[in-house]
């Protein structure tokens, strides 16, 4: 259902969402944290954005986790290919462990509180 046949029907629009995730093992944890920072907040201001959480974990040493949601694969993809993400990915050169881990994710349940 297209936006303008939700509006004139009174159904809220369909929500396609993808979810990124993004594991981080930093061999600079400080370093690593600020830039992330710095991406989610010039992320979330890009076209398509739904949110960015940064979580911690418990359970391995300097490891980050980001989840992103994207309100379609077109917005995903146009962020991956866009200068905010190239930026990070130079920015994180010598701070990590190895590669980040990148996984795309077709949501199933996530509901939109936009």
């Amino acid at each position: 259902m297209s936006e303008k046949d939700a509006l004139s029907t009174g159904s809220p629009p369909e929500v396609e969402l993808v979810v990124v995730t993004m594991t981080f093992d930093a061999a600079d944890i400080g370093s690593l944290i600020a830039i992330l920072a710095k991406y989610i907040v010039l992320s979330r201001m890009e076209q398509g954005c739904r949110n960015i959480d940064m979580v911690v974990s418990d359970t391995r040493l300097n490891r980050i986790l980001l989840i992103e949601k994207w309100e379609s694969p077109q917005a995903q993809s146009t962020h991956f290919d866009g200068a905010t993400m190239v930026e990070m990915a130079k920015a994180c050169q010598g701070l990590l462990v190895h590669q980040p881990d990148i996984d795309l994710w077709q949501s199933m349940s996530a509901h939109d509180l936009a």
